[in-house]
């Protein structure tokens, strides 16, 4: 019986792979497995990881022969997984030794659907601890508890599908897979789905997960189209929520996160491409006349003078031609 399974995309990260690799040696167990999914690099990634597949204990290598995203690659991955357990990492990041083994361990304690845990990112030569935005630590919850409140950083802020470890029984119930094809917020939709869905969840302090930051190959990093995926993402979680059964609740919390995230793009809009820049704006004012207006409202109401100033001026914008959609 496979106890872990590791998911790994990996899209052309020659640079970073042999890293991400060595790790995942130093948290090899008999019965852990990596599967190591190519989501068709141009680069050496797929020799390096062929080589990978005979000399790292457990991998198993998948490759795509056409790209598909972070999304769809991570569940190329989840349909293959054997183990009891999975969990996320992805191919320019890396692990502390011994990291998984107290992964597994603090799920196991527990005993609940899933576990989230911290991370250190690192840009450059710089170190930081990010923690999960969830005061209570060790202790099992309804992950519907930890989604509000709706103007404080939140469980559902913190979207990181590879800090924490989930139990096999969430694939089976549908709520582990991706929003296959999305490019860019494909954690959103994903983290909100696991929190209203599943039935329990704990935070641990552990860290061992080094988050990568500013990699020049990464989408956060490219101003082009495919980080206009954000609005389906956002979207989906908006359009899910107002179906659940406590919406009254949880909308204002989707909306004001939509709205927040809308505003970040729009106050960093110089880095898109131009064409794509008239994109967001156009795609944003239509998002924004899709919300709930009560909604919306109360939002905009909430939020500082400048991001609701912003904002209202986009929602007042004319409708774009015929054409333009998210």
């Amino acid at each position: 019986m496979v106890k872990l399974s590791v998911i790994v995309p990996f899209y052309n990260v020659q640079q970073y792979a042999p890293d991400t690799l060595k790790s995942l040696r130093a948290n090899a167990r008999q019965d852990f497995e990596f599967i190591l999914v190519d989501d068709c690099s141009r680069d050496e990634t797929p020799d390096i990881l062929a080589r990978a597949e005979r000399e790292l204990p457990g991998a198993v290598y998948v490759r795509h022969e056409k790209n598909g995203g972070l999304a769809t690659a991570r569940n190329t991955g989840i349909d293959r997984a054997r183990g009891e357990y999975l969990t996320f990492l992805d191919g320019d990041d890396w692990l502390a030794p011994g990291y998984y083994e107290q992964l597994v361990s603090s799920i196991e304690d527990l005993g609940c659907d899933f576990v989230r845990t911290d991370h250190v990112q690192c840009t450059a030569r710089a170190r930081s601890v990010h923690r999960v935005p969830h005061g209570r630590r060790g202790v099992v919850m309804d992950p519907r508890d930890a989604i509000l409140p709706a103007d404080r950083s939140t469980s559902v802020d913190y979207a990181y599908a590879w800090a924490g470890v989930y139990h096999r029984r969430l694939v089976d119930r549908g709520l582990l897979h991706f929003t296959d094809g999305l490019r860019t917020a494909e954690d959103r939709p994903w983290i909100w789905k696991l929190h209203r869905e599943a039935e329990s969840f704990a935070t641990v302090g552990l860290l061992g997960v080094f988050y990568r930051r500013g990699v020049a190959s990464s989408l956060t990093q490219i101003g082009d189209v495919r980080q206009l995926d954000f609005i389906r993402a956002f979207d989906q979680v908006v359009a899910e929520t107002a179906e659940d059964r406590d919406a009254g609740k949880l909308l204002p919390k989707a909306v004001r996160t939509y709205c927040a995230i809308i505003s970040h793009h729009l106050g960093s809009i110089e880095r898109f491409e131009p064409a794509v820049a008239r994109k967001l704006k156009s795609m944003s004012a239509v998002a924004l006349r899709r919300m709930p207006q009560d909604v919306l409202d109360e939002a905009l109401d909430s939020m500082d003078v400048q991001r609701a100033t912003r904002l209202r001026r986009l929602r007042r914008r004319p409708a774009p031609a015929a054409g333009v959609a998210a």
